[in-house]
């Protein structure tokens, strides 16, 4: 009881005993899974496993039917919706990017900064008294600084990817839960994109959902891979890839 104290006290995302099933299916099972402050941690696995629906759990835009989801060693998430949980400090970036195509990269940037969470209020949000000092740092994180007066428009795939992440930045998020970034990149995108991440976990907290595990390599980070809704192997890429029952389910397909 003490251990399991402990580490919802000490780690910044903190699941135990987690299942939801839907229509009889069960798409997180028992499922245990702990965060540090200031951790990277890459989730492998084959499609279905329960990586995406973990992370609607983590979000609030999918309720458990049992487990404990706890955030910043307090924080009760099965208690909280979408809403409240962003306003908490978890952003999260999906797979395909979603930008506003008809604005700047800078003014993109402008309209996250410290503004209401969620796409609307953004949209509506006064970005004039916005830091422009702000702006500038998280355009130089994601590599777009000399693009700031572009139309997002004509960014490439890799960079509209780089701006949503820089978005999320500049709402100062605890914890970024990016899934799959590097979908569709080229190989020197895919590079720049580890030294990305690698760069933003430096101050925060950042879980990444991959399938590309030459990018998880460069990432240099503990490994989980989930299958069938739960833990099946976890530690080092090597360990993890060296698992039997890893290359079983995923890697040896």
């Amino acid at each position: 009881m003490t251990t399991v104290s402990t580490d919802v006290t000490n780690s910044l995302l903190y699941l135990d005993g987690v299942s939801v099933s839907f229509d009889g299916f069960k798409a997180i099972n028992n499922l245990s899974f702990v965060l540090n402050h200031g951790e990277m941690r890459a989730i492998i696995g084959p499609n279905g496993a329960g990586k995406t629906t973990m992370m609607d759990i983590v979000t609030g835009k999918t309720r458990p039917d049992a487990g404990d989801v706890i955030f910043d060693g307090s924080n009760d998430l099965t208690k909280h919706d979408e809403a409240d949980i962003a306003m908490m400090g978890i952003g999260r970036k999906f797979q395909k990017p979603t930008v506003f195509e008809s604005h700047t990269v800078e003014d993109n940037i402008a309209l996250a900064l410290s503004g209401p969470r969620g796409v609307l209020p953004m949209l509506f949000h006064n970005s004039s008294r916005t830091g422009e000092g702000r702006i500038r740092e998280v355009l130089d994180v994601t590599r777009l600084a000399h693009l700031r007066g572009q139309m997002a428009s004509s960014l490439s795939h890799g960079q509209k990817q780089w701006l949503e992440i820089g978005m999320l930045l500049a709402q100062n998020p605890m914890l970024l839960l990016v899934d799959e970034p590097v979908a569709g990149m080229t190989d020197a995108e895919t590079e720049e994109t580890a030294r990305l991440l690698r760069d933003i976990a430096e101050g925060h907290s950042v879980v990444v959902i991959e399938h590309d595990m030459g990018f998880v390599r460069e990432l240099d980070v503990r490994v989980t891979c989930l299958h069938e809704g739960s833990v099946l192997s976890d530690g080092t890429l090597e360990h993890v890839s060296s698992d039997p029952r890893v290359v079983e389910v995923y890697l040896g397909r």
